[in-house]
């Protein structure tokens, strides 16, 4: 496997991250219904207040992306994904380990949906461990 690289991003990577963010909707099956200008304001949102955003890549090219809230304690993993047609051979987990050794870090917090079990799965074989159980009544 190639070796990957990690990058910090910056406003000049918005449509990607507003692309990949939209990738990342779909297969989580979330209910945000943003389209991908709404998308791209959000990720400029998230990069000039309390966000870092991290791109993956092999070969120039781009495996994934996360997205981390830095001033909470644990550190907060809003998104990770990796691109459809790189996964399922083991990015996933080396990009998050790189993830963490570049934030210095061996703590993170995640959020997962509950319909995700594919998703659930992944941060299981991690090592994360349910804390609490986040409910919604209405929309």
């Amino acid at each position: 496997m190639e070796e990957l690289k990690v990058r910090i991003c910056s406003d000049e990577d918005l449509d990607l991250l507003a692309t990949l963010n939209k990738q990342l909707i779909e297969d989580e099956q979330h209910d945000n219904k943003m389209n991908m200008e709404q998308l791209k304001d959000r990720m400029r949102t998230f990069l000039h207040t309390d966000y870092t955003a991290y791109q993956f890549e092999k070969n120039g090219q781009v495996v994934g992306y996360a997205l981390v809230n830095r001033t909470r304690q644990p550190l907060y993993l809003r998104h990770f994904f990796i691109c459809r047609e790189s996964r399922r051979q083991g990015y996933g987990k080396l990009a998050f380990m790189m993830l963490l050794e570049a934030l210095g870090t061996e703590k993170m917090e995640i959020e997962v949906m509950h319909w995700n079990h594919v998703g659930h799965s992944f941060w299981k074989s991690l090592g994360f461990q349910e804390r609490s159980i986040s409910m919604r009544l209405g929309e």
